[in-house]
C-alpha cells in the first residue's frame, strides 16, 4: 500500500513538474500575454494579421523585398515599425518596442483583457472599407468609390494608429505609451475619440457620396 502511495506522489510530482515546463516553453509576447485564445473575428482579415507568436516584436525579417511579404509580419512588429517615423525617430526600433510593452501593460490595466487581442479588433475597426480614388482623362477628373482590399484596409488603420497617436503625444504631457494605449482601445471599442475611428469613418462618407 505504501508503495503504491509513493508512485501516485511521484507520478503527481512528474505531472506538475511537466506542466511547468510546459508553462515555461509557452511562447508569450514580452514574457507575459499569451496567444492562445487569440482571434481574428473578421473572416477577410483572417490572412492578413499574424499573430506571429515571438517573445519580442523585433524578428529582423527582411518582410519589404517581396510584394505582399509584409502580410506574414507579425501584427504587433508592424506597429512597432509604423511608430518609428518622422526622421529622428528612424530606426529606433528598440524604442518602438518599449512604447509599445508601456502601452500594452496600461491597455491591461485599464481594460483587464489581453493586449494583442484589443490590439487586433483596434486593427479591424481601423482600416477603412470603401475609398474613392480618381478617374479619368483628358483634364475630365472625377472621385469614383472603390472597395479597399483586405490587406490595404490593415495597413491603413495600423498607420492611422500610429499617426494619431503621434499626433496627440506631440506637446502634450502624456506620454507616448499612454497616447497609444488611449488610441488602441478607443479603435477597438470604435469610439469617435479615436482618430483612426474619425478617419476612417470621413473615408467612407465621401466614398459614399462618390458612388
Amino acid at each position: 500500500l505504501a508503495q503504491g502511495v509513493n508512485i501516485r506522489l511521484e507520478f503527481g510530482h512528474l505531472l506538475e513538474r511537466t506542466f511547468a515546463r510546459a508553462m515555461a516553453t509557452e511562447i508569450k509576447l514580452f514574457g507575459r500575454w499569451s496567444y492562445d485564445e487569440v482571434n481574428v473575428g473578421d473572416l477577410s482579415l483572417e490572412d492578413y494579421i499574424q499573430a506571429g507568436k515571438t517573445y519580442l516584436p523585433h524578428t529582423q525579417g527582411r518582410y519589404q523585398k517581396k510584394r505582399f511579404r509584409k502580410a506574414l509580419c507579425p501584427i504587433v512588429e508592424r506597429l512597432c515599425c509604423s511608430l518609428m517615423m518622422h526622421g529622428r525617430n528612424n530606426g529606433k526600433k528598440m524604442m518602438a518596442v518599449r512604447i509599445v510593452k508601456h502601452a500594452f501593460e496600461i491597455i491591461h490595466l485599464l481594460t483587464d483583457k489581453n493586449p494583442i487581442q484589443v490590439f487586433m479588433d483596434a486593427v479591424q475597426n481601423g482600416g477603412p472599407r470603401e475609398d474613392s480614388t480618381r478617374v479619368g482623362s483628358a483634364g475630365v477628373v472625377r472621385r469614383q468609390a472603390v472597395d479597399v482590399s483586405p490587406l490595404r484596409r490593415v495597413n491603413q488603420a495600423i498607420y492611422l494608429i500610429a499617426t494619431g497617436t503621434r499626433n496627440s503625444a506631440f506637446r502634450n504631457i502624456k506620454s507616448i505609451a499612454e497616447c497609444l494605449a488611449d488610441e488602441i482601445m478607443n479603435a477597438a471599442k470604435e469610439s469617435s475619440n479615436s482618430f483612426a475611428i474619425k478617419k476612417k469613418d470621413e473615408i467612407e462618407r465621401v466614398a459614399k457620396a462618390n458612388r
